[in-house]
């Protein structure tokens, strides 16, 4: 039963690694020691950081010890956090429960993130109308222009198929449309899933709009979202198309869908580096500043 459980931790450990990238980090080697660094709203400054440190009877017989370290979280909403993670495990003994866990975290942040910004936006709904007029007189319609869909090199593992498609969006309709076009192809529509996440940049609120779609691919449009906001990319549609072969991939299915969104798009210009993404970031501040 012992090497049972390492052989699933080292299975679970390779598949975080492969779709939380640097955020995952691995404290100890030895001692089986993992953390990983969420932040709330983008601000470095405010985070949640979750420790967990894997015992030999994990997964069948006991749980992670997990260490909690949010300074900016209030106490009330630790423990719900808290709460939600014993919860998990209850929920779903015997099994490897890291990935969800994570992604409750993930989902707390957002949250705390959606109440902050609906705050902001109530306080200042005249913003919201001038950013409204000014998209309309840039001429940002909900109609995209051409059919410019970019699709990828397909990944083949076990009879399952990945492909991804990217295309330039600029307004929520846009992506819609381009997700109906991109279903007009017969071989996409006959794929198992079609998982997609989207990121737009809106210039006169300096802010993200991003939503995500599993498509019956259970937590994998936002895995797709989460990629992509660790690559910074913006005004831009992924869609990963999957061809279920018959066999159960397991966390490796996750593992595909981000490489072929990764390379699509690098292949695509929308992936920049470090010097450029600082130089765009410094730009925006200076507009902002005017």
């Amino acid at each position: 039963m012992a090497e049972d459980n390492i052989s699933r931790q080292v299975d679970e450990v390779e598949a975080l690694s492969a779709i939380y990238g640097d955020d995952w980090k691995v404290e100890s080697v030895e001692s089986r020691i993992y953390s990983i660094k969420i932040t709330i709203g983008g601000d470095k400054n405010q985070s949640i950081t979750l420790e967990m440190t894997l015992p030999p009877e994990y997964p069948s017989e006991a749980p992670p010890l997990y260490l909690l370290s949010a300074p900016s979280l209030k106490r009330n909403d630790k423990i719900e956090l808290s709460n939600s993670l014993d919860e998990i495990y209850f929920e779903h003994y015997g099994e490897n429960i890291l990935f969800m866990w994570i992604e409750k975290i993930r989902e707390f942040a957002q949250s705390k993130e959606l109440f902050e910004n609906i705050l902001q936006e109530a306080s200042d709904e005249s913003l919201q109308e001038d950013t409204e007029s000014e998209v309309s007189s840039k001429g940002d319609v909900d109609v995209v222009q051409d059919r410019s869909i970019q699709s990828g090199e397909p990944i083949l593992d076990r009879r399952s198929t990945f492909q991804a498609h990217v295309a330039s969006v600029v307004t929520v309709d846009q992506v819609h449309q381009v997700v109906a076009w991109l279903l007009e192809n017969k071989k996409v529509a006959s794929a198992t899933h079609n998982m997609y996440a989207y990121r737009i940049y809106n210039e006169a609120k300096q802010q993200y709009i991003q939503d995500c779609e599993d498509d019956g691919e259970t937590h994998a449009g936002s895995r797709l979202l989460h990629l992509m906001q660790i690559l910074e990319v913006r005004n831009v549609l992924v869609v990963v198309s999957r061809w279920y072969g018959g066999i159960q991939l397991g966390p490796d299915r996750f593992k595909h869908i981000n490489n072929c969104a990764r390379e699509l798009l690098s292949q695509a210009g929308y992936i920049h580096s470090k010097d450029e993404r600082k130089k765009s970031s410094s730009q925006t501040k200076k507009k902002k500043g005017k």
